[in-house]
């Protein structure tokens, strides 16, 4: 059916999200006793204790039915009774094409080293862009890729370069730690599935300082943004040596935000913020916000502006021209273009 997530809750059919639409998979609603049991399968699924979600009152964890599907869970209880929400994650890696990932993005896996960031709201596909770039990476050049993720969502093949893949917390107790041990794996690409706290964003930093890739994540929208949630991470006190080590590695920031189309789907609209001589600058001096003028600039070819790329949608009649203002960055810029 197409469909993206798979919803296990008490009360309810069993559904799934296909074009942001809910579809029901069961005639019967689910009891609580069938959620649990259906819960239960998808631990012995991914031969994992369930006292993780006992404990904690949520869990993460990946499972794969042969020749059907990998799946992302969130398990959790809700109101006593046990639900869960299943991504869809398909065996075969995603083509760039079929994802709409412009060829601006995809030339980012020619990067040697320093960091490159692709951010978004939840869901919004970046999951998706960051294993391109690494089956891109991993297609066109010898080395070894090590990818922290939790939970594992896409399995990469050894081709040209070895992969090694770890998942948070079956394979490593937390990303920071994974990632320190990673620059004692020789790598030449890691892939951080998300920044998630001061010490991985520290660790991350210093990886990319000493000539390594690091490719992560962040919930964050727009270029500018990311650097100041980056830097605002840090103690006040710190916050200036950040700003002169980011300059310094820092490559590019995508920004991605699914947009709904005419004909019921959403296709992804990027935003790419290259990192060039000026924007280190801005970077350095504590002068983000004149970040978005330069990407807004058109002027560098390497760069992607959002709201360009809403009307290249609008033109292209795959999204209409109300949808575009409410994702734009400057609606009022944007409405005069077209």
């Amino acid at each position: 059916m197409g469909g993206a997530d798979i919803f296990v809750i008490p009360g309810a059919a069993v559904s799934v999200k296909v074009n942001n639409t809910l579809v029901k998979l069961t005639d019967k609603i689910m009891l609580p006793a069938d959620t649990q049991q259906l819960v239960q399968q998808m631990y012995d699924f991914a031969h994992r204790d369930i006292k993780h979600l006992d404990q904690a009152g949520d869990d993460d964890f990946s499972f794969a039915i042969k020749d059907v599907s990998r799946f992302r869970c969130n398990a959790y209880k809700q109101r006593g009774t046990l639900a869960a929400i299943c991504r869809i994650v398909n065996f075969e890696l995603p083509n760039p094409k079929d994802m709409f990932i412009p060829d601006i993005v995809m030339s980012l896996a020619e990067q040697r080293s320093g960091m490159i960031l692709v951010t978004g709201p939840a869901g919004s596909g970046k999951s998706t862009t960051l294993a391109c770039i690494v089956n891109k990476i991993n297609e066109s050049r010898e080395g070894h890729i090590v990818t922290i993720e939790d939970p594992i969502e896409y399995l990469h093949r050894h081709r040209k370069s070895l992969v090694s893949q770890r998942e948070v917390p079956n394979d490593a107790a937390t990303f920071s730690r994974a990632l320190r041990a990673a620059l004692r794996q020789a790598p030449d690409v890691v892939m951080l599935g998300e920044m998630r706290d001061l010490d991985t964003i520290r660790t991350a930093i210093t990886a990319a300082e000493t000539g390594h890739l690091l490719l992560s994540s962040l919930h964050t929208i727009g270029a500018a943004k990311t650097v100041d949630r980056i830097i605002d991470t840090f103690p006040a006190e710190q916050q200036t040596q950040i700003r002169v080590q980011l300059s310094m590695v820092l490559k590019a920031v995508v920004s991605q935000r699914l947009i709904p189309t005419l004909d019921g789907k959403r296709i992804p609209a990027f935003e790419v913020m290259t990192v060039n001589p000026a924007i280190q600058n801005m970077i350095r001096d504590g002068r983000t916000h004149q970040i978005d003028n330069v990407i807004y600039g058109g002027s560098d070819k390497t760069m992607l502006s959002m709201d360009a790329e809403l009307a290249r949608l609008v033109r292209e009649k795959r999204i209409t021209r109300d949808i575009a203002l409410i994702y734009a960055a400057n609606p009022e810029t944007l409405a005069k273009r077209i």
